[in-house]
């Protein structure tokens, strides 16, 4: 859907640390795991992040983030929210 990887291209390019996954991958290092499982469910906690600070802007009807305009700012809630749905399941 041309909307929701418009939104996600956006949300992607806002940056960030992406400590969460960081520390699941070097978590399964130390525990010698270095397969694509242990990739997966890293990717899978930084959509899941992702999706609550989609939602948590617009429950708190934030205008920026980052530094730059919200999800929620720039195409409205509903999407917004849509999109977080989608990287949650």
């Amino acid at each position: 859907v041309p909307l929701v990887e418009k939104i996600g291209d956006y949300i992607i390019s806002a940056g960030g640390k992406r400590l969460r996954p960081l520390l699941v991958l070097l978590s399964g290092k130390a525990l010698g795991l270095h397969d694509d499982k242990l990739r997966l469910l890293a990717a899978t906690i930084e959509f899941l992040h992702t999706a609550t600070l989609l939602h948590d802007d617009v429950v708190d009807m934030s205008d920026m983030r980052r530094g730059r305009s919200t999800a929620n700012a720039q195409w409205g809630n509903a999407p917004s929210v849509l999109v977080g749905d989608f990287l949650y399941s």
